[in-house]
């Protein structure tokens, strides 16, 4: 028996939850998915899944080994970067993790020239404005906008500041008035990003001076290009990115409401940041795409502070 193959399968079972959605994966039948389990719970004398008709979960021994098997699998793979990055250019998968929108304006354009300087390295992109667990989904790097914590097993590389701005569409405000102070924006319809469930506050800074308000309305999403378009479509008031709303804000499709304010869901210190295990800090795959993105971010930084 392979082990590195069996412990690939055994990880892969775990995170899909059955052995036919672990078997379309890896490109087998679902019979040799399960001989390959078989037999690694053979070998160790003790049953890692609990299979039933419907899904397959982990024993108590299951999680303390898959646990330990994606740590060997990181560490190996971490062990072939290491050696890579310093006999040859970047090479092989990354995985990326990454919000949908900001995908789509930053990083897809990147993608064809990273593509034709390193002609070996391959991409696999997983886009979601969720916050997934690296370890869990074998994600190499992330992409993470917002307030950072330091977390001893990650490294958070910041690629560019952010800014978020509170705007509307002509039309809204002709027909409901244009807000003035925190307070105001109490009244309107305020059309929110689904960070979290319960109720929504943003916080506005001016100075020294912090104000929290409760917002209210009738848009929750959970991404930012359909909060864009219903305030586009005069839905309501909407707190986005710089670097999403920038150009309607520069053909008036779009008003920024409130300029003197720095507004935020949460901590005011945020920033794009790439997040990756520690033990891929020597990795010149990531290595190269962040570079790639760094340099990206702050060259489109640099032209939105030009037309401001």
């Amino acid at each position: 028996m392979d082990r590195f193959a069996a412990l690939n399968t055994f990880i892969l079972v775990a995170h899909t939850g059955g052995f036919s959605a672990a078997a379309r994966e890896l490109g087998l039948a679902t019979s040799s998915v399960a001989r390959l389990i078989d037999a690694l719970e053979e070998k160790i004398g003790a049953p890692l899944l609990n299979r039933s008709t419907r899904k397959v979960t982990l024993t108590e021994a299951g999680r303390a080994y898959y646990e330990k098997a994606v740590k060997i699998l990181s560490d190996l793979e971490e062990a072939d970067n290491t050696a890579a990055a310093r006999s040859s250019e970047p090479a092989g998968l990354l995985r990326i993790s990454a919000p949908v929108t900001f995908t789509n304006l930053h990083i897809a354009p990147l993608l064809p020239e990273l593509t034709r300087l390193y002609p070996r390295l391959e991409f696999d992109m997983r886009l979601s404005d969720a916050t997934v667990n690296l370890v869990d989904e074998s994600i190499d790097v992330a992409i993470r906008i917002g307030a950072m914590e330091q977390q001893a097993n990650l490294i958070a590389r910041k690629l560019s500041m952010h800014e978020r701005y509170i705007c509307a569409s002509p039309t809204y405000l002709a027909q409901h008035g244009r807000p003035v102070l925190p307070e105001d924006l109490m009244k309107h319809n305020c059309l929110q990003f689904a960070y979290a469930a319960g109720r929504q506050i943003w916080h506005l800074q001016s100075g020294a001076r912090m104000e929290e308000v409760q917002v209210s309305g009738n848009l929750s999403v959970n991404n930012s290009e359909t909060l864009r378009q219903a305030a586009l479509r005069s839905m309501g008031i909407a707190l986005l990115p710089d670097w999403l709303v920038h150009a309607d804000i520069q053909a008036g499709n779009l008003i920024r409401l409130m300029e003197k304010y720095q507004v935020n869901p949460g901590a005011m210190d945020i920033g794009i940041y790439a997040v990756y295990q520690l033990n891929r800090r020597g990795s010149s795959k990531i290595k190269a795409f962040t570079d790639a993105l760094s340099i990206a971010l702050l060259d489109a930084q640099s032209s939105r502070n030009k037309h401001k």
